[in-house]
């Protein structure tokens, strides 16, 4: 029997959430660049279908709502009480999440192609909102509203061949949706993880608690979206998204994180959160001094660096935390850390000195690919494989967090 539900006595991989679209999640997130490339090469049947909107809509709306469904299908039970998604019913989400995939490239612009790809966010959507209302747990609305908005923005996107001014007004609302998933749920889960790692070393300061502050950049930082979105040429969008950049950099700076460096699986939490700030500020910038900043270094800040990073920070830490392993990042995570920031900073560079583009670009693919593979190989086997002990690691519950 696995973790999960404690009747369930099925495949080990649909025991919870986190397993199934975990491994998804870092197989896709391993192939889809290297597939954009020898697609962007002239590669044929590929070049047909990859374009560069296949490109951005896999990476918000394909890898993002997959750890979104490994994170949220696992916490959800935490914050609520109620019997976690488990056995046909999470196979049969999984299997539609894969058709979208497939659908996405045989026929990303026929109508059928369309719907599968959305039903699965949309369902997904559903989903949580029943268990969140159903619990009554109204703090964790929010995350309802999110996801209803990516669902949207991913059904719009599909009017590119038409309208693709709408599409591209789509794709900037679901990076924002996810931007501020990260701000909110991040913004949790870092300043919790690390108060309680700091007790256990009986250290006197501590992250600062969650006060007003925190949701005014929050709010600062969802009215910024919703700007960039619908208004992407305004210096105001500019304005509201280098402030919200900042004000979530100010409420990093309040967590205690230089003090977390001993332990890589806590101090990457802080790192992911720092390239969102760093992102939205560059994004921000883009639009107040374009001569200087190209908007495509602010976006891949975002992407790149606050979703590649903080994403891999939360699925192996879930995955560690439960499988009953310790929740300590040995060298091979270390070096998916390092090499998901490589590809990062490799990206952003590519933006900034267009000289030396290509290579760059170059190795930074290289370098994102190792992360996901290396998260692949290592991680893999503990989400097909049944807990190291029943009751190791339940104590600290490694997703909680995100009500507290």
């Amino acid at each position: 029997m696995s973790a999960g539900h404690p009747t369930y006595r099925g495949p080990v991989v649909f025991a919870l959430g986190f397993r199934s679209f975990f491994l998804l999640a870092g197989v896709w997130a391993a192939l889809a660049l290297p597939i954009w490339v020898i697609a962007y090469l002239g590669a044929a049947p590929l070049a047909a279908s990859v374009t560069r909107a296949w490109h951005v809509h896999e990476m918000l709306f394909g890898y993002v709502p997959a750890v979104m469904a490994g994170f949220l299908l696992t916490a959800i039970p935490n914050w609520t009480g109620r019997a976690p998604l488990v056995g046909w019913p999470l196979m049969l989400l999984a299997g539609l999440w894969l058709a979208g995939r497939l659908a996405m490239l045989g026929a990303p612009e026929t109508i059928l192609g369309a719907a599968i790809d959305v039903a699965f966010l949309a369902l997904f959507a559903g989903i949580v909102g029943r268990e969140i209302v159903a619990a009554g747990n109204w703090r964790n609305l929010p995350v309802v509203f999110l996801l209803a908005t990516m669902a949207l923005a991913n059904a719009t996107t599909h009017l590119q061949p038409v309208h693709p001014e709408v599409a591209a007004g789509a794709e900037r609302l679901g990076l924002g949706a996810i931007a501020m998933m990260i701000a909110l749920i991040g913004g949790r889960v870092t300043p919790a993880f690390t108060r309680n790692w700091l007790v256990q070393r009986g250290a006197s300061r501590l992250p600062a608690a969650e006060g007003s502050l925190d949701w005014l950049v929050l709010g600062l930082t969802g009215l910024a979206a919703i700007l960039w979105a619908a208004l992407p040429d305004q210096p105001a969008s500019g304005v509201a998204l280098v402030l919200a950049g900042l004000g979530n950099l100010v409420r990093l700076a309040r967590w205690r994180g230089a003090h977390t460096l001993a332990e890589p699986l806590l101090s990457i939490l802080h790192v992911g959160f720092g390239w969102l700030g760093l992102g939205l500020v560059l994004t921000g910038a883009a639009l107040l001094w374009s001569e200087a900043v190209p908007p495509s270094a602010g976006i891949h800040a975002i992407t790149a660096g606050a979703i590649g990073v903080m994403t891999l920070a939360v699925m192996s830490r879930a995955v560690l935390g439960h499988t009953g392993r310790p929740l300590s990042a040995g060298p091979a995570t270390g070096a998916i850390y390092l090499f998901v920031n490589l590809a990062a900073g490799l990206r952003l560079a590519a933006a900034l000195l267009l000289e030396q583009a290509v290579p760059l670009l170059t190795a930074s693919v290289l370098a994102w690919c190792m992360a996901f593979t290396g998260f692949c190989l290592v991680y893999g086997p503990m989400l097909v494989r049944p807990r190291l002990d029943p009751t190791a690691g339940m104590a600290t519950r490694p997703l909680a967090a995100a009500k507290d």
